[in-house]
């Protein structure tokens, strides 16, 4: 359950629409639900984290690489008892079965993530689209992990595709997208210098995202790594290679703090009652 969901539970136990008993039920589910059993062990393959969404905002994201797609699948189950889900780096077996387990599930072969709308609930309104930019066409299956992620997560998202210093006058004419974004994802390969660039045209957060496309003194985009790690525009964030969900979750993150200021700011300048 999200905040949102208790929030509404508890307004509908003193309207009279439901019961303290009712109300009781839904929330004596327990935090840490065992799945599965491993086999020939006896220990649960997966425990999940019900209580993610109230400590963070948004349920337990299933991380598929390294599980079986039955594994993958039934640990979706319980999430899905409760709300939605997301599922990140897919297979095509998983991402069939899913959608075969899941009729309403949102599923996207070049992010390989399956997304079942319902587990993040939007709320009041954000500040301003998380705009994801990617250096160029090979960067997209991270961008476009990254642009389900902030979705899934209640967020307005922008695209800015195949834009990178290589032909620098490419991100120049879309200044506009760059000025109303709040938080800016920037996904790049080969020596990352996209990340900079954008630090420096930029008053919002730059989130950069360092992708393992590159040829071989790339170093599997060890190299983009350390040049937005040691980038000379201030203030870059930059997370693990590949990661497009880590950036997603860091924006979510950034623009709920910055709706939280706005509101509380707001509530200081309120005539008192």
């Amino acid at each position: 359950m999200t905040r949102e969901q208790v929030l509404e539970l508890l307004r509908s136990v003193a309207e009279g629409r439901s019961t303290p008993a009712d109300a009781l039920e839904r929330l004596s589910w327990l935090p840490v639900e065992a799945v599965g059993e491993v086999e020939g062990g006896g220990a649960a393959f997966a425990r999940v984290d019900h209580h993610r969404a109230l400590r963070q905002g948004y349920p337990e994201v299933v991380f598929a690489e390294g599980k079986t797609t039955e594994q993958v699948v039934e640990i979706c189950r319980r999430l899905a008892r409760r709300g939605g889900f997301l599922v990140t780096r897919t297979n095509g077996a998983t991402r069939d079965a899913l959608a075969e387990a899941f009729p309403g599930v949102e599923v996207n072969a070049l992010a390989r993530t399956v997304h079942l709308p319902g587990g993040a609930e939007r709320g009041e309104a954000r500040p301003g689209p998380i705009l994801v930019v990617a250096a160029g066409t090979s960067d997209l299956p991270v961008a476009e992990e990254a642009v389900v992620t902030a979705r899934a997560l209640g967020n307005d998202v922008e695209r800015l595709y195949d834009v990178g210093v290589a032909g620098l006058h490419r991100l120049l004419l879309e200044s506009d997208a760059l000025r109303r974004a709040a938080v800016v994802i920037v996904v790049a390969g080969m020596e990352g210098a996209l990340a900079s660039v954008v630090g420096g045209l930029v008053a919002a957060p730059v989130v950069a995202v360092p992708t393992s496309v590159g040829y071989g003194a790339a170093f599997g985009g060890l190299a983009a790594l350390l040049g937005m790690l040691t980038s000379c525009a201030a203030g870059v964030t930059v997370v693990n290679i590949d990661n497009g969900f880590g950036a997603a979750c860091a924006a979510n993150r950034i623009v709920l703090a910055a709706r939280a200021a706005v509101e509380a700011a707001a509530q200081a300048r309120a005539p008192a009652g």
